[in-house]
């Protein structure tokens, strides 16, 4: 990042390199950050609310950040820290996920089809209501994560943890659910219908 860079330089969507960047508690609601790189960057708390994070790369810390409303199509989230962050409303075509810290994030009556979440913490995660078909969830924790509600049609949850998750009324519909721990989990009018279901012993 160049160090001359003002925070009125990057809220007229000025700048495109803010790797490293310290903008913990900065208000950039509704700023133009379309294909900005944060990588490493400090956004801890961070008001991004209605902002466009259009092909951003965000590998940052995120952490208790406001996404209400942004605009994150085609956004790097690999490794982010998103724990504590507010995902209300956002628009999330083909995001990337694999290996975010999502621990007792907010995540309901989004969708979120198809989303690579691959290796993701999501261990007390709300994702009620939530679209996620075909989204790959493999290799996640998502220990008391609640699931109610959501569709997960074709997903595929291989080798994830489940331990104590709320399955209820959730759509299973031809999903992949191999070698996954399910202890405690709640199932309650969950359709299974063509799910491959193979329970880590």
């Amino acid at each position: 990042m160049n160090q001359t860079v003002s925070l009125d330089d990057i809220r007229q969507g000025n700048v495109k390199d803010l790797v490293g960047a310290n903008l913990a508690g900065v208000d950039l609601s509704g700023v133009d950050l379309s294909g900005v790189n944060l990588s490493q960057a400090n956004l801890m708390g961070v008001n991004l609310s209605g902002a466009n994070l259009r092909g951003a790369t965000l590998r940052a810390n995120l952490r208790g950040a406001d996404l209400t409303g942004a605009d994150l199509t085609n956004a790097d989230c690999r490794n982010a820290d998103l724990r504590g962050a507010i995902l209300l409303d956002i628009d999330a075509n083909n995001i990337s996920l694999a290996g975010a810290f999502l621990a007792g994030t907010v995540l309901t009556h989004l969708d979120l089809t198809g989303v690579d979440f691959r290796g993701c913490d999501l261990r007390g995660a709300t994702l009620t209501g939530t679209i996620l078909q075909q989204a790959d969830l493999s290799n996640c924790n998502l220990s008391g994560a609640d699931l109610s509600q959501a569709d997960l049609e074709e997903a595929i949850l291989d080798r994830s943890l489940l331990r104590g998750a709320n399955l209820s009324g959730t759509n299973l519909l031809c999903a992949q659910v191999q070698d996954v721990d399910l202890e405690g989990v709640l199932f309650n009018k969950t359709c299974l219908e063509g799910t491959s279901l193979i329970v880590n012993s």
